[in-house]
């Protein structure tokens, strides 16, 4: 299994058990939020590398 399904599959689980606990629309903040305030944490090289690595696995 890919790198990407994990994550996917991982989403749809945090998704099904945040949703009955604090309603839909905190829990899609929680789901898009997240990932955006930790790719915002990452120093401007960093932030480069993995925008480097992700093309790098578009062109495969």
């Amino acid at each position: 299994m890919s790198n990407g399904a994990k994550i996917a599959i991982g989403g749809v689980v945090a998704a099904a058990i945040l949703w009955p606990l604090i309603g839909f629309w905190w829990t899609l903040l929680v789901l898009i939020g997240v990932p955006a305030v930790g790719y915002l944490m990452l120093d401007p090289s960093q932030r480069r590398r993995l925008r480097r690595v992700g093309r790098k696995e578009i062109g495969r």
